[in-house]
């Protein structure tokens, strides 16, 4: 042999050697010639070509003129290492064959593949397969025609696959589809390293999937998915992705109706975060928002980033334009700083911090207006609660609330729940739970609002402090069961012309319950000891200063229950019958030298009416000997166990003439009478009906004291119909209002294909006004939704506010705009959400 000829040899030998050594570093390799498929039968046939095999490899053998089925492809040991060959005998060395001439080779036509059933792998493991596979084993194998590569969860299919098992890269071209657990990639060429999860595509489409768990406790966990395409892929390692003039969209790939398009996008699947570069949100084809950086959620989780603005009108602040950042500290500690502009107004600073400790929790908020455009003052709003645990049974709670003025949510708020606000409370709270015992002290205060001068709302009484000792015992001799309550409590008041005390209760209590299957009742014995030493005002002087009071209170509480099966227009239901009778016993004590520091009557309702005292807190004990009987039954679906109708009545009968009252005696009633007969009935009337209401007659004065009725139509999802009356002549609406009586109508309906209408009507009857008024209009675009409402309420007659709320909602992305959901959500029982999406990044859900 020629030196220049051995020259030329060397490399060859070293490539050889080289290559089967470092293979045996690879995993196994499927490449045997049983993995020869047979073509699709919409792939033209084409001249069988014989498995190019060097002397390292397995024997070559042709490709059978018909091909047979497919066996499932065997590990070839021998294609990593074989055995050796016997040396061949000297021979001269062969004249160098002629170059051979091109065959054209027909096209490859796109067809759907069948189902190939593959087999198990073992990880790491690779298996290839075609319709024509040449090459030599550990150096380099192509395989043509309906392609595949398998390693794990990883799929390549292509037209072409060019595999170097030394390097464990893959050329992939034609059709190429990657496949891998959720994700697809596709273009017309590839390259990757397989194991190392790198490569690029060009000019490929992508459509990339990832489990969201459930945002709140109950929901269904759901798969949150991203698609576009790109100039170039490039694929960084697991879970990481670079696109160069990239768009991406949660709609459906073919045809979005919103993407974001950017110069540089990076997918970062472990943080679940995106991050694009020199971008734009581009809705129905027209660019919305430009962003020079911007990151997004994935999967609706958050991240620190600008948030979609907010905004909206209203006649209190005008325009009002928001603009969020949310940075998300920590796993436990994110932030949003919000500015805002309102053009009737000004500019308002605010923000909000979140923590989630394992033995704390809390949230505080903070706005800032340095100078109100209309009234000229500086305006701040400041809120903190915060919840610690100090030991397992120990722990603690903080509330503080506070605003610059009287005005505040009146004038800078379009939610009439925060504009009517009165009482900002301000408490400290600590608690220790000892088992059958629990201890607290408590500290607490209000500020309290007097938004019209003309109105003066009353402060509350402070309690600095206020202590409790409760213990509950039901295991005591002879089946009895026990329950002590104490508390000591100072009250204390801003304003000086109000009495001050402090306050000791101690109310023990014994009862034997005693019940069978059908059965049960319950005697029960205490005594309500009370203690007050009072500061009197001028204008009190004259009473006594300490006062204390005993009141033993008995009580007999029984019922019973029959239960038969019926039926009615040819359903089965189980009727249930539930009488029940309670017996009370408080004799009378003069307590009309007591002050009221937390004492209030309580409505009169099915709850009440088996309560041992009609006043809350302790400074009034009703005195009481009456009887209260009730009736209730229900018809239960014997099938589906839903409460189909339910029907309760009940009287309360007086043996002797209440003493004690409130405000005045109007409240009392007289021995003889059985004053109020409550009843009530509700129920799924039908699959689509549902009623409820009760009323409340007074049959001394014939006059009814309270009705409330409603009744809703839901035939399907975001299909509700609510109308609703209540009336209340005696009712003490505020402290210069009593008596309500209104209608409220509100619904949800399809208007036509994908558009949705929201609204609600309170009518005052008795002011002859509408109270308050919501109308809205919703599209379901599929990946987005787009949502307005007009919101107007009064507080009172002579202050309206109109506010307008307009929202784009692009489905687990963002919400821009003024999100109108918790307004309708507030406003229509029975509101069907017609997306489900992630898209405020603060909260992970709306």
């Amino acid at each position: 042999m020629l030196p220049n000829t051995r020259i030329r040899l060397i490399p060859l030998l070293l490539l050889g050697l080289s290559g089967a050594a470092f293979a045996q570093t690879m995993p196994a390799l499927r490449v045997a010639p049983e993995l020869l498929r047979q073509a699709s039968p919409a792939t033209p046939e084409r001249p069988a070509t014989p498995v190019q095999a060097s002397p390292a490899a397995a024997s070559a053998t042709p490709l059978p003129a018909a091909p047979a089925p497919t066996p499932a492809p065997v590990s070839a040991p021998a294609a990593v290492a074989p055995a050796p060959a016997p040396a061949p005998a000297p021979a001269p060395a062969p004249a160098p064959a002629p170059a051979p001439a091109a065959v054209a080779t027909p096209p490859v036509v796109a067809a759907p593949v069948p189902a190939v059933e593959r087999p198990a792998l073992a990880p790491g493991e690779t298996a290839v397969s075609a319709l024509r596979i040449h090459g030599e084993r550990g150096i380099e194998l192509v395989a043509e025609g309906e392609a595949e590569l398998q390693r794990d969860d990883t799929l390549l299919t292509a037209d072409r696959v060019t595999y170097r098992e030394p390097t464990d890269e893959v050329l992939a071209e034609g059709h190429v589809v990657l496949s891998r657990g959720g994700d697809t990639i596709r273009g017309p060429k590839a390259t990757l390293v397989v194991g190392d999860r790198v490569g690029s595509f060009e000019t490929p489409t992508y459509e990339l999937s990832r489990a969201r768990p459930p945002a709140l406790a109950g929901d269904a966990p759901r798969t949150v998915a991203g698609s576009g395409a790109a100039d170039l892929l490039r694929l960084e390692g697991e879970n990481q992705y670079r696109l160069a003039n990239a768009t991406w969209t949660t709609c459906s790939p073919q045809d979005p109706d919103w993407y974001i398009k950017a110069r540089e996008l990076e997918l970062d699947y472990d943080r679940e975060v995106g991050t694009a570069h020199a971008s734009s949100i581009v809705f129905m084809d027209t660019p919305i928002f430009w962003m020079p950086w911007a990151e997004f959620p994935l999967s609706g989780q958050r991240q620190s980033g600008l948030l979609p603005p907010t905004f909206g009108s209203s006649n209190k602040t005008g325009v009002d334009f928001t603009q969020p950042y949310y940075w998300n500290i920590a796993p436990n500690y994110d932030a949003t700083l919000a500015p805002r502009i309102m053009t009737r107004r000004g500019v308002q600073f605010g923000g909000e911090l979140r923590y989630l400790g394992e033995d704390s929790q809390g949230t505080t908020r903070l706005e800032w207006m340095p100078n109100d455009k209309v009234t000229g003052e500086e305006r701040r709003l400041g809120s903190i609660q915060h919840q610690q645990r100090f030991a397992p049974n120990f722990y603690g709670t903080l509330d503080l609330n506070a605003v610059s003025d009287d005005g505040y949510f009146e004038d800078l708020s379009s939610n009439i729940g925060v504009a009517s606000r009165v009482n900002l409370l301000r408490e400290g709270r600590l608690i220790y739970a000892g088992g059958w015992w629990t201890a607290s002290a408590l500290a607490q205060r209000y500020q309290t609002l007097n938004p019209d001068p003309d109105v003066r709302n009353v402060e509350p009484y402070r309690r600095l402090p206020q202590l409790r000792l409760d213990a509950v015992r039901a295991d005591l001799a002879g089946g009895m069961a026990g329950l002590l309550e104490t508390e000591f409590v100072r009250f204390a008041h801003r304003e000086r012309d109000r009495d001050e005390a402090a306050r000791v209760v101690a109310y023990p209590q014994l009862s034997l319950p005693m019940q069978g299957a059908a059965w049960f009742v319950t005697p029960k014995a205490g005594v309500h000891y009370t203690s007050y030493d009072i500061d009197r005002v001028a204008a009190t002087s004259g009473k006594p200063e300490s006062i204390t009071r005993s009141v033993p209170i008995v009580s007999l509480d029984s019922g019973l229950f029959f239960e038969r099966e019926t039926n009615y227009f040819g359903s089965d239901y189980l009727q249930t019958l539930e009488p029940r009778l309670f017996y009370l016993r408080v004799p009378s004590r003069e307590q009309s030298d007591i002050p009221l520091f937390d004492t209030n009557r309580f409505d009169v309702g099915f709850a009440q009416i088996f309560a041992e005292n009609r006043y809350s807190g302790s400074d009034r004990i009703g005195d009481a000997n009456d009887l209260t009987a009730a009736l209730t039954t229900r018809f239960i679906d014997a099938e589906t166990g839903v409460e189909r109708l339910r029907a309760l009545i009940g009287q309360r009968y007086y043996f002797s003439d209440q003493k004690v009252y409130l405000y005045d005696e109007d409240e009392l009633r007289r021995a003889g009478t059985g004053n109020e007969i409550l009843a009530g009935l509700g129920g799924r009337i039908t699959s689509t009906v549902t009623v409820d209401s009760y009323a409340q007659y007074n049959t001394e004065t014939s006059r009814t004291e309270r009705l409330n009725a409603s009744v809703r139509y839901q035939p399907g999802f975001a299909r509700t119909l609510n109308l609703s009356y209540r009336y209340a002549p005696n009712l003490r609406v505020d402290q210069d209002i009593v008596g309500l009586e209104d209608i409220d109508v509100s619904g949800q309906w399809p208007l036509a294909r994908q558009w949705y209408g929201v609204g609600r009507v309170t009518h005052s009857l008795k002011d002859d006004r509408i109270t308050e008024a919501v109308a809205g209009i919703e599209y379901d675009g599929g990946c987005w939704v787009f949502r307005t409402a007009v919101h107007r309420f009064a507080i009172d007659e002579d202050d309206v506010t109109n506010a307008i709320f307009i929202q784009l909602e692009l489905n687990d992305l963002a919400g821009i705009g003024s999100n109108p959901l918790s307004l309708i959500k507030r406003s229509v029982p029975g509101y069907g959400k017609i997306n489900d999406s992630s898209a405020n990044r603060v909260f992970g859900n709306n």
